[in-house]
């Protein structure tokens, strides 16, 4: 079962045990993470999913595809090397993932 820990701007932190072929931002809406809108859905036509992937997890999941690249300009936080939607990286059996939340989705 994959596990995925969401920490806060404020250093808080929240563990959630996913389901193999959710998304993290899947996962955060079920279990009432603040600060994951997924807005649309996680159909990759909003940026309010935005999360800061630990670097430890970056090689665990596609690459950044033209797309989400593009959608993350739109982020209400400026976007840093590790910025991914949240609604893009989908969850494998075994996976412990660490993200952490921008200050806002809007």
């Amino acid at each position: 079962m994959p596990k995925v820990f969401y920490s806060q701007p404020d250093g808080t932190e929240k563990a959630v045990d996913g389901s193999v072929g959710d998304s993290v931002m899947q996962t955060a809406v079920r279990n009432g993470i603040a600060g994951i809108l997924g807005q649309c859905g996680g159909v990759l036509s909003c940026a309010t999913c935005h999360v800061f992937l630990a670097e430890e997890n970056s090689d665990q999941f596609a690459p950044v595809s033209e797309d989400e690249d593009e959608m993350l300009d739109c982020a209400a936080v400026d976007r840093e090397e590790n910025s991914r939607l949240s609604c893009q990286l989908v969850l494998t059996e075994g996976q412990q993932v660490r993200v952490t939340l921008p200050e806002a989705q809007l």
